[in-house]
């Protein structure tokens, strides 16, 4: 998974001693700074607009079902609404262009996303046409457009730079810099830092197991790097409930169980309370090696994947299994080779995996999960799903794949809606 944000310090370190001019070092170091692309606030918060025409969808996303309708995020393009209430033949029936969005979450006919640096709500008492509603603006002003590789320009965290409008998009350019010192010094140049299911009484979208958004009762959890924002959804807007708080080290996915938050990032999971909502309380940490994961959680059995081929930099493809009833004190369960492992889902005893395209389980006994496998379908790389009411919802790199496990002795393909590359 691409991050938001990345951390690359350059540090000369001489290793002698001395300090006259014979012993003067210089060193010559280039590197790649990601430079912003603005757009003013005025026109990036007057660029949303509801589209009742479809739009192909070209990139894969995040996905959020809520009665009968499907609503993936496209990277930084907007939502796609797919009328879903025949998933053998689901449909395009809309789209919101929403700069800068990444994720969603829906409660009582209102979609919250985000875009950038702003949360935005809308009504969907009528899927195919949303309302936009208000947005809550500058509560996410560490959020930015991906980077492929370099660090990113220091001028964004200036109040210079949050001056000049929303960053939207990034310029490279190659910076030469030669710098002198003497062996006996040890020199440093920090260049840059960068960085779904619910509970409670109300009507609430299913997310994926990739998602940032997480509900509880009337509050929204949006999780980004270090840090979790938290909003109070029962009244007629949104507000934000508290400071917003630090949670660990590059928090990429949160899953909503009980009264507790699971939290994936590269080096673990985490667990919060939220018992008081407002006030979330540490219970404890699973640490694995260095990869990246999501999690999701049934009968207090949590299933973790960690995957390689991405930024977090590690070999190791594994699903990990535990047993959280002890919330303070998880117990490793097993751990499994996978191929690829990504997205995942439980539905009642069955386990959906994103590994080699789709794997699913019976995952009534852990211990032999490897031996209950009840289907394999291979030829896409699956990215998240969705189970729910016996249909299962695949978002992969070509598609949306929709199969049919009301028979789990006889599961099937029902749909396909291709993503136009």
């Amino acid at each position: 998974m691409k991050k938001l944000m990345s951390l690359f310090c350059l540090s000369l370190i001489c290793l002698f001693c001395g300090c006259n001019d014979d012993m003067k070092v210089r060193e010559t170091v280039t590197y790649t700074v990601n430079k912003p692309v603005y757009m003013s606030a005025n026109a990036f918060r007057s660029s949303v607009k509801v589209n009742a025409l479809p739009e192909e969808i070209t990139q894969q996303g995040k996905i959020c079902f809520y009665e009968g309708y499907l609503y993936m995020s496209e990277p930084g393009k907007g939502i796609h609404i797919i009328d879903n209430r025949n998933p053998s033949s689901p449909a395009l029936v809309g789209f919101i262009e929403l700069m800068g969005n990444a994720d969603l979450a829906i409660r009582n006919n209102l979609l919250y996303a985000d875009s950038y640096v702003d949360l935005v709500w809308f009504d969907i008492t009528n899927p195919a046409l949303p309302v936009l509603k208000s947005r809550l603006e500058n509560v996410f002003p560490q959020s930015f457009p991906p980077i492929e590789d370099g660090i990113i320009d220091s001028e964004v965290f200036s109040e210079a730079g949050k001056a000049k409008g929303i960053v939207i998009g990034w310029t490279q350019e190659e910076v030469t810099e030669t710098y002198e010192y003497y062996k006996d010094e040890i020199y440093y140049n920090d260049m840059a830092t960068n960085s779904g299911n619910s509970s409670g009484g109300s009507s609430t979208g299913v997310n994926g197991s990739m998602s940032r958004f997480g509900l509880y009762k009337d509050y929204l959890y949006v999780v980004l790097n270090n840090q979790m924002d938290i909003f109070d959804l029962s009244g007629e807007e949104p507000v934000v409930a508290t400071e917003t708080i630090p949670v660990g080290w590059n928090v990429e996915t949160i899953f909503s169980y009980k009264e507790y938050m699971f939290m994936g990032t590269p080096t673990g999971m985490l667990i919060y309370s939220v018992k008081d909502p407002v006030k979330p309380e540490y219970q404890s940490a699973m640490v694995h090696v260095y990869g990246c994961d999501p999690v999701v959680v049934e009968d207090d059995i949590a299933y973790v994947t960690v995957h390689s081929g991405n930024n977090c930099g590690q070999n190791f493809n594994e699903l990990i299994i535990l047993d959280v009833s002890d919330v303070k004190s998880p117990q490793p369960i097993v751990a499994y080779t996978m191929t690829k492992p990504k997205g995942l889902g439980i539905d009642n005893g069955t386990l959906f995996l994103c590994d080699d395209g789709l794997k699913i389980y019976n995952a009534s006994d852990s211990q032999t999960l490897m031996a209950n496998r009840l289907a394999h379908y291979s030829g896409m790389e699956g990215y998240d799903v969705i189970p729910y009411g016996n249909v299962l919802m695949m978002m992969a790199e070509d598609g949306i794949y929709q199969y049919d496990y009301s028979d789990l002795k006889e599961i099937r393909l029902l749909s396909k809606l291709a993503v136009k590359k």
